[in-house]
């Protein structure tokens, strides 16, 4: 039974358990979260990092076993052990990204399991203390119970508010703040039983401030490691609830980022988006409704906007945070044009997935340009249940165009977007464009229709003529057609071919 006398120490212990697992979940989503942007395909790194994470708390639960005496003193200990290296985990793995990328791998596995060992010797450790003053079977549900209420608060703030307003490397010091935290409490609570009060109540001040330092330091320790990363000076950077957005400045212009992969170069961009918009519109001829899905960067819709017939253009962008920085940063805006303030131009923030499942318009021409498939939530773009989709909003005449990644470097993936795409019953012609920045890029046009060389191009094309267009058809025998699977929703090849394909290219 708890005494009246021990209550407050209960209750004291029982709260840290809320921050305690809170805590721990915020380090194994952080790195979840890190390990996805940097090694690409999220189901697995997080599946690997949690499985990771709960052996490594296994193990730490099983060492608990060797602490004896002085409980709370090797309590606190823990925590500041914990503040430190959980809190400081985003922050080392930036710059180890930045500075070592070789070494990334290793080392999130390494602090993964660290971190997960010495969160596995938190709990047992305080439950053998609230075993002196409370009865074992208040004891266990009362513990669990704190435990899984602090998981579940932490899964619901990470992604909608902690990672989109603090980002993950403060998100992660502030958490490690509150392990620390946690330690100076249970020094005020177990005062009396320390036997080197002096040298704890140190430790808790110093890992305090460094913390503290670090949360305040945070932009810099982000700048430094992305100006690094993409050799340029990051000029913008944010983190939204769907991706890390950076644009860098550099002696070759602007170029965009997103989850470290390049969108595009301000020096070569009008050679993708010119080979990824006028194939498809100036065949059709007179186009007067186009959505663009992706794309949020509005390059696309600055080309689409040079024919005069267009009435209306949709863009489809997830994520808000995209069209508001080229709406409303100005150099920015300057890229397309100032195309996202046109009259003509509605923009729709939502999943393009769900939006042509509710929409009823019809398109004549519908321009996809989302990233490639490096995980399964984009993945699911290139799958035959999104080109059925886009098959039913396209008119009769009408043509899509879609994105496919580089027939050169990733021959299989490419293609297996066009198999992809003939599965729905389109008619499809691949072509293909060079890209500086990317090296050979492939595109896919689809229709009911077969496509034909237009006869006429925009005027002030900095890239195409009307030869040139018919010479972006020609696939040369190393990037030729081979035989490729259908990318389904319930089976999602495109993504492991594509990080397997892309694994095998980098240097």
């Amino acid at each position: 039974m708890t005494t009246a006398a021990s209550r407050p120490v209960a209750v004291a212990l029982l709260a840290s358990v809320f921050v305690v697992a809170a805590c721990g979940l915020v380090y194994e989503l952080a790195a979840g979260a890190l390990a996805s942007y940097v090694l690409g395909d999220s189901i697995l790194q997080f599946s690997t990092i949690i499985g990771s994470y709960l052996f490594a708390m296994g193990v730490g639960s099983w060492l608990s076993r060797y602490f004896e005496r002085q409980l709370p003193a090797h309590f606190l200990r823990i925590e500041l052990l914990v503040a430190l290296v959980g809190g400081a985990l985003p922050a080392i793995l930036f710059i180890a990204n930045a500075w070592t990328p070789d070494a990334f791998r290793l080392l999130l596995y390494g602090l993964v399991f660290l971190v997960g060992t010495l969160v596995g010797l938190e709990i047992p450790l305080v439950m053998r203390i609230l075993k002196r003053d409370v009865a074992l079977k208040d004891l266990v549900s009362q513990v669990l119970t704190f435990d899984y209420l602090g998981a579940l608060a932490v899964s619901v703030a990470f992604p909608l508010l902690l990672v989109p307003h603090l980002g993950l490397v403060r998100t992660g010091l502030l958490f490690g703040f509150m392990n620390a935290a946690v330690a100076l409490w249970a020094l005020w609570l177990f005062r009396h039983e320390l036997r080197q009060f002096g040298a704890h109540a140190l430790a808790c001040v110093l890992t305090l401030a460094v913390l503290a330092t670090g949360f305040v330091g945070a932009d810099r320790i982000t700048t430094l490691a992305e100006d690094r990363f993409y050799q340029d000076r990051a000029v913008f950077s944010e983190q939204t609830p769907y991706q890390r957005i950076v644009v860098t400045h550099g002696r070759h212009g602007h170029r965009l980022y997103l989850n470290g992969n390049l969108q595009f170069a301000e020096h070569d961009e009008y050679r993708y988006h010119e080979a990824l918009v006028h194939p498809a519109m100036a065949a059709h001829g007179a186009p007067r409704k186009v959505a663009v899905l992706g794309g949020g960067d509005g390059m696309a819709v600055r080309e689409i906007l040079k024919y005069p017939t267009v009435e209306q253009v949709t863009l489809v962008e997830l994520d808000p945070a995209m069209t508001r920085l080229f709406r409303d940063h100005a150099p920015l805006a300057a890229l397309n044009g100032e195309a996202l303030r046109s009259p003509k131009v509605r923009v729709v923030n939502t999943d393009a997935f769900r939006w042509l499942e509710e929409t009823q318009d019809i398109f004549d021409v519908v321009v996809v340009d989302f990233p490639d498939p490096t995980n399964f939530s984009i993945g699911k773009l290139y799958t035959n249940s999104f080109y059925a989709l886009l098959d039913r909003h396209l008119a009769a005449s009408g043509y899509a165009v879609v994105q496919s990644t580089s027939p050169l470097l990733a021959r299989q993936s490419f293609w297996t977007v066009v198999a992809t795409i003939e599965s729905v019953g389109l008619q499809t012609a691949p072509y293909h464009a060079h890209v500086p920045s990317f090296g050979e890029w492939g595109f896919v046009l689809a229709g009911r229709r077969p496509w034909r060389a237009p006869k006429q191009l925009p005027e002030g094309l900095r890239f195409l003529d009307l030869d040139g267009v018919a010479a972006l058809f020609d696939f040369p025998r190393d990037m030729a057609r081979v035989p490729a699977e259908v990318n389904r929703l319930s089976n999602q090849v495109l993504v492991n071919l594509y990080e397997d394909e892309w694994g095998k290219a980098k240097p």
